[in-house]
């Protein structure tokens, strides 16, 4: 098949999504199709990519979106539509860009058949934030460019179950995220990170969060339910908090931890990524994020294919998938329940170990990529031969 990913910023800062997009464009590639990417920022896509040789997919750089609606230009529409008359089928990622509105009619137009993903964006909570705007943008054309497409993904069950009262006519489909598991194929080696963080191996128990430090991940309940173990005496514990974000939140979060007396329990690692943070993940006794809202999650499963069992909330699509894994604890997102579930590990109630190597077990077998990759293929057909 000749299969084309459309997403208006491959920019890595933006979380998970650009990299999803990666990934599945780079898998559906080598797998033989012809495989496309179509965006107006290129900043992290790879380089080899970039340099148009036929043994990479191709890449097609649109002139950045214009106007305060952040739109095509003609320009830009006259080279995306030659494009995508070259391709069987357009995945498109995102909902709320008004430039969406103009790739789908343009596929329509083409009659090249289309698939969405959610990316969360229509989850409850998502769906709070700039309430008002939201609603009027699916009214004016959002809910026919999702009910229009061949199909609406989503990465969870949970999450089809929110989503889909805003395309009640749209066809959706569950798929989970294709995640590049090659480099836990061995476990990995804590050895880089117990050197980079020496207080990891001098602490009895150690707890990771690593995320955009940002509000909507909830760092101050990880911070409240450390205070509470250490002003009852539950437990001893060392917290890496790996992230960038937002300057005023991160202070914010540092003072938080000066005011709980519990700031010498805390290590502010920064941003880390490659083989030390798989490293990092290894180091680590237990896994926490305690956020308001995720779509697929990337680091739920980079955690567990670690071997690292995973603590976070019922806020989360895919947190029924991380208990089926035998590897997570899903809890409330407030703070004494995160106290009781890391106390848990901590005193040994619950097999830390035991519960790492059935979520790591778990993650390479039902996140293949093979697997996961079959199923989008299977998607794409159904669209592509109706």
């Amino acid at each position: 098949m000749r299969i084309a990913h459309y997403m208006q910023d491959i920019d890595f800062t933006g979380g998970g999504p650009p990299r999803a997009v990666i990934d599945q464009v780079a898998t559906m590639h080598a797998r033989g199709h012809q495989a496309g990417l179509l965006t107006t920022n290129v900043r992290d896509v790879p380089s080899s990519w970039l340099d148009g040789t036929p043994e990479m997919p191709e890449v097609v750089e649109l002139p950045a979106v214009r106007g305060s609606f952040g739109r095509l230009s003609p320009e830009g529409l006259d080279r995306l539509r030659e494009t995508i008359a070259r391709f069987d089928i357009l995945h498109m990622h995102g909902v709320w860009e008004p430039a969406n509105l103009q790739v789908a009619a343009a596929c329509r137009r083409q009659s090249v058949p289309y698939v969405v993903s959610l990316r969360g964006m229509l989850d409850d909570w998502s769906m709070e934030q700039s309430r008002s705007r939201k609603r009027v943008f699916l009214a004016i054309g959002g809910r026919r460019y999702l009910e229009r497409a061949g199909a609406v993904h989503c990465t969870a069950d949970a999450e089809l179950e929110q989503s889909r009262k805003w395309f009640p006519r749209g066809t959706g489909v569950v798929v989970p995220n294709l995640i590049d598991l090659e480099p836990y194929a061995d476990a990995p080696d804590p050895a880089s990170a117990l050197k980079a963080w020496p207080e990891i191996a001098e602490s009895s128990f150690t707890v990771l969060f690593l995320s955009r430090i940002q509000i909507k991940k909830g760092l101050e309940h990880l911070i409240d339910a450390v205070a509470i173990l250490r002003a009852d005496g539950r437990a001893d514990v060392r917290v890496i908090v790996a992230g960038t974000g937002d300057e005023d939140y991160v202070t914010a979060m540092r003072d938080r931890t000066k005011t709980a007396c519990v700031a010498d329990q805390f290590t502010w690692a920064g941003h880390v990524g490659g083989d030390l943070k798989n490293s990092l993940y290894a180091a680590c006794d237990l896994f926490a994020l305690p956020t308001s809202q995720e779509n697929f999650g990337f680091v739920f499963f980079e955690s567990l294919a670690s071997g690292t069992p995973v603590v976070t909330t019922d806020l989360v699509d895919t947190c029924h998938e991380i208990e089926r894994s035998g590897g997570g604890v899903i809890v409330p997102q407030n703070a004494e329940r995160f106290a009781e579930a890391i106390a848990s590990f901590a005193s040994g109630e619950r097999d830390g170990i035991a519960m790492g190597t059935a979520g790591r077990n778990w993650t390479l077998e039902n996140l293949d990529t093979s697997r996961v990759a079959a199923e989008f293929e299977a998607v794409y057909e159904s669209r592509v031969g109706g």
